[in-house]
């Protein structure tokens, strides 16, 4: 039976964005399907992605050693991706950690730190002394240590690193379809995608939907997942404070437990022209179950509890942001039940998924975006490739 393509791609974000690009370097025949950023985010009522932004912090130092070997072959690759593309999407500001001393083998942190020696990472132990002197923006417990990687981290641009990924998976001939895909079917020998009010026929789909993979009729049967809110805040920076914290790292800062962190992203320039030092955690509880709730979320600027907490938590650590004006916006995060994201196939032999990010995942995407274009070629992930940490959890 003839099919119009051999793969197709649902969802334009990180992750499959990056599969399209790696299975364009695989196989012919590729199409990727979905919608673009919405002009009018406060009255879109389609679906959204959590890439619509100028900024997520990129490192290898990390607790779990899957995770900072998904970052470390992802950081590998920016420098020939933004050759190639002409876009520029990394900035290596470096990336700073800091709590209460760590214990080996204890916490994220002494966790962390036997992961970096098992994979020889550079990270700079810091002194309380030290970490004072070298980072003065702060105001940090006097306890807090410090644990920098300067090379290979700081951030990336989500939205230039999508379109970094779609420029250089078109030049090497995938389709690319401006379309909210609105069904996925098994048809036995082909998989049928609805998009836009068409029909499109592929051998094999691999749905890379985030938060929205359970929605739409776009898998057989929904994946194990947590969608949860999140909400981050703004502080726009003047002259004044650009000579504070122009040249300051990508942070995460801890406290005396692992879930009481922030992470600070530096100084971005965003489209408005306004430039932005941006904050965000992880305490946020509420989560969704329909397309709905997560559309009214998307089209609200999060909860105003959450933001004043972060605003009050960012002057207590960096005092010099006092009188900068603050926004907020909202952000959902994707959960698996392994920690870990969803690469492999459904009960059908057709349709695979790519998704569950895990609130850590943007790093790790173009990764996770060849991991995904693995499966749709070979079947399966091998131990090299972390198979059976990433196998897929179904409800």
């Amino acid at each position: 039976m003839a099919v119009d393509f051999k793969v197709i791609i649902v969802g334009r974000g990180m992750m499959g964005a990056a599969a399209a690009r790696h299975l364009s370097g695989m196989i012919e025949g590729v199409a990727i399907i979905g919608p673009s950023e919405p002009a009018e985010r406060k009255s879109h009522h389609g679906v959204f992605a959590s890439h619509y932004d100028e900024a997520r912090i990129t490192r290898s130092f990390d607790d779990n050693r899957v995770w900072a070997t998904l970052a470390a072959r992802s950081l590998d690759r920016y420098g020939e991706m933004e050759a190639k593309s002409g876009i520029s999407f990394f900035s290596e500001a470096g990336c700073l950690f800091t709590g209460p001393p760590a214990r080996p083998g204890e916490g994220f942190l002494g966790r962390a730190l036997q992961v970096s020696e098992t994979l020889g990472l550079d990270v700079e132990a810091l002194t309380p002394a030290a970490l004072r002197e070298r980072f003065p923006q702060f105001s940090l417990d006097p306890s807090h240590h410090g644990y920098f990687e300067e090379r290979r981290a700081g951030h990336i641009n989500p939205r230039a690193l999508v379109r970094a990924q779609t420029m250089l998976a078109e030049q090497a001939g995938v389709t690319v379809v401006d379309a909210t895909v609105t069904s996925v079917r098994d048809r036995g020998p082909s998989v049928e995608v609805e998009a836009g009010g068409r029909s499109y026929t592929a051998e094999r789909v691999l749905v890379a939907a985030g938060g929205f993979s359970n929605f739409n009729d776009l898998l057989p049967a929904p994946i194990d997942i947590r969608i949860a809110a999140r909400t981050v805040a703004f502080f726009e920076l003047g002259e004044r404070e650009m000579a504070t914290f122009s040249d300051m790292p990508s942070t995460i800062v801890f406290g005396d437990r692992d879930e009481d962190h922030v992470y600070i992203l530096p100084p971005v320039r965003y489209p408005d022209g306004r430039t932005y030092l941006k904050l965000g955690g992880d305490l946020e509880a509420r989560s969704f179950e329909t397309l709905g709730d997560i559309g009214t979320w998307f089209r609200s600027d999060g909860d105003p509890l959450e933001r004043d907490n972060l605003v009050s938590t960012a002057l207590r650590l960096m005092p010099a942001l006092a009188g900068c004006p603050t926004t907020s916006a909202p952000c959902v995060s994707t959960f698996t039940t392994t920690a870990y994201p969803y690469v492999g196939y459904t009960d059908s032999p057709r349709i695979a998924v790519l998704a569950g990010g895990n609130f850590v995942a943007a790093k790790s995407s173009d990764e996770l975006g060849r991991l995904g274009a693995v499966v749709m070629t070979q079947g399966w992930l091998g131990a090299e490739d972390f198979g059976r940490e990433l196998t897929p959890v179904f409800r």
